[in-house]
């Protein structure tokens, strides 16, 4: 995680050598940055997919593919409303599903206020290791329950406390925004879906996306931490910082020694 929150979020996965960034939501210094801090080329890089048009996702992202090469993949309206054009940048229907040499990426339409959201599922193709991203979405559908069905690793986001929404210094109508079907997940919603979701052969929870307002890390993990209790998941909970690294994250060792079985969508 290089970084995630109203600030800007940012995702690198790697695969057997392959990388891919999912969003970028910081300018091409501040990344570079954090790349450099865990000693990462960023023209390493083979792609950023991003999962939606608002400027904590997307605001690196055109500098970054002039500058390093990266090939840009949106959905089609993701990629209108924030004016990605060129011949890097590649677009795709909500719920499609898009192969690279060593990571298959399945997409899945998500309820946000934005413009065509979508949260993701990476599978690697060596180990069938999976990992789910899916933040900035207002409740849990049933397709994203069932993409993150036997999951090694999952980005969830915790956004914020329902109480501190309500008596903190946000107006009504951003208050609304925020808490509607179409805003962001809270504590309590987040830790509903995780205990549902969650399996014993998931080793990384990472709780994404906490507001600095409404939210501290020490109440999103609490809230997590009650709602896993006596459920069948016994890896590690991790909330991921706005301005700092955290990580990495890797699937279990009995992941990594089995055969590779999945589907080609």
């Amino acid at each position: 995680m290089l970084g995630s929150g109203s600030s800007g979020n940012a995702v690198l996965i790697e695969c057997d050598g392959s990388r891919i960034l999912i969003d970028c939501g910081f300018g091409t210094r501040i990344l570079a940055g954090r790349l450099k801090a865990i000693g990462v080329a960023p023209q390493s890089i083979d792609a950023c997919l991003i999962t939606h048009d608002h400027t904590d996702h997307v605001k690196g992202a055109k500098g970054a593919s002039k500058k390093w090469g990266w090939g840009l993949f949106a959905t089609h309206g993701t990629a209108r409303a924030a004016e990605l054009t060129g011949s890097k940048v590649h677009r795709f229907q909500p719920g499609m599903t898009i192969e690279f040499p060593r990571i298959t990426v399945e997409s899945t339409p998500v309820p946000h206020d934005a413009h065509e959201s979508v949260g993701f599922v990476v599978t690697s193709h060596s180990s069938g290791a999976r990992a789910g991203i899916f933040y900035d979405l207002g409740l849990v559908t049933r397709a994203m329950a069932k993409a993150c069905a036997s999951l090694d690793i999952l980005v969830l986001e915790s956004n914020h406390d329902d109480d501190m929404l309500r008596n903190g210094p946000y107006p009504r109508w951003l208050q609304e925004r925020i808490a509607s079907r179409t805003g962001h997940l809270s504590n309590r919603a987040s830790g509903v879906f995780a205990r549902q979701a969650m399996t014993k052969e998931c080793n990384h929870l990472v709780l994404a996306h906490l507001s600095e307002t409404n939210n501290t890390p020490r109440v999103a993990m609490a809230n997590m931490r009650s709602a896993l209790a006596g459920s069948r998941f016994k890896g590690t909970l991790t909330p991921a910082k706005q301005d700092a690294v955290v990580g990495p994250f890797t699937p279990g060792k009995a992941r990594a020694e089995k055969p590779l079985q999945y589907a080609l969508f």
